[in-house]
């Protein structure tokens, strides 16, 4: 299974087939309650009630966010199947249909900045200023995904024959489920997401335990945006089911590929778990980010990008540098600089 020869988020959720032929949230009226996500599932385009639920938490005071509807892998299963019969018409929209609504989708988000970022905040802890940053971000990769949809091009290899022509095409290869961070709980969404049913994907995305009502917001954007019912759905879980919804996620042969952000050992758990169905896996493991000074360094621009990398959302991204290689003759200048810029 053959990737795009060009670099592309987009890559991973296609194929290549060989053709041979002959020649503000809480109050903002616009955008609804928080309380519309509590005990809800995603699922074919509606906001679903569940009745087992698990209660999410804010960081900053250990105070209940509100209760999140807590799936099963029977809720996994049925996911899956619509997912599985969204897919069969999804995949014959053109690039510019899905582009037009992926657009759609990165506009929404901008107009409801302040309401997605407050979201972000109660359940994840974020200052509001990062929280902010954070819906932007995420809301470009829906932007940058919408035109490369529209880049998913072939390509034509030279014939051994005369009487034959080989084409490729890029065709999207189905189901893809999802597993998120709580770290970066929206721009890991559109990251992903975005990427697959900007291919013509399917999507069923389990965010984590710890930030279910961000997912769901943007879910509830998707469709005003445009996306059809069961191309983009989530099921948020608890970590008690976790383990089970994702063993779910990678032995059903309804599922073409999974995405994962988490752990190393969580990782090869998945990778083995996917093996017999062969299917595509992306893996983002783990994090161990060294920062490296030279001699010759500009030491302000050095200590400047230590402190944006080192504090950013209090050093909890995968790229917070946790050792610092300082050169000799420059080591004692950075390490003053730095303590007086902290």
């Amino acid at each position: 299974m053959a990737y795009f020869r060009r670099v592309s988020t987009t890559a991973v959720f296609l194929h290549k087939q060989l053709l041979i032929s002959s020649r503000r949230w809480h109050n903002s009226s616009a955008f609804g309650n928080m309380d519309e996500l509590y005990n809800k599932v995603f699922v074919n385009g509606e906001l679903v009630e569940k009745s087992a639920t698990f209660p999410v938490y804010n960081p900053y005071n250990n105070e209940v966010v509100g209760r999140s509807a807590d799936c099963d892998t029977k809720d996994a299963e049925e996911a899956i199947e619509v997912a599985k019969n969204a897919f069969k018409s999804w995949k014959k929209t053109t690039a510019k249909e899905r582009h037009n609504i992926l657009k759609n989708w990165h506009t929404l988000m901008m107009e409801h900045q302040r309401e997605l970022a407050e979201t972000i905040t109660a359940e994840n802890g974020k200052v509001i200023k990062e929280a902010m940053d954070e819906v932007a971000y995420a809301a470009s990769f829906l932007e940058w995904l919408a035109e490369e949809s529209r880049r998913t091009y072939g390509m034509t290899i030279p014939s051994n024959a005369q009487s034959k022509r080989f084409v490729t095409i890029q065709q999207p290869i189905g189901v893809a489920t999802m597993i998120t961070p709580w770290n970066t709980p929206m721009a890991m969404v559109t990251r992903k997401a975005g990427a697959a049913i900007a291919a013509g994907c399917s999507v069923v995305l389990k965010p984590s335990e710890e930030t279910p009502f961000s997912s769901l917001a943007l879910a509830k954007l998707s469709v005003e945006a445009g996306l059809p019912p069961g191309v983009f759905n989530v099921l948020p879980v608890s970590r008690a089911n976790t383990p089970m919804v994702g063993k779910v996620f990678c032995e059903s042969p309804h599922v073409a590929a999974i995405s994962f952000t988490g752990s190393t050992d969580v990782g090869k758990l998945l990778l083995r778990q996917s093996a017999d169905t062969v299917k595509k896996v992306m893996l983002e493991l783990g994090g161990h980010a060294p920062f490296v000074v030279f001699n010759s360094a500009d030491l302000d621009k050095a200590v400047s990008g230590t402190m944006a990398s080192k504090y950013r959302y209090g050093g909890q991204t995968c790229i917070s540098p946790n050792r610092m290689y300082i050169q000799a003759d420059i080591h004692d200048q950075y390490v003053t600089v730095s303590r007086e810029t902290v």
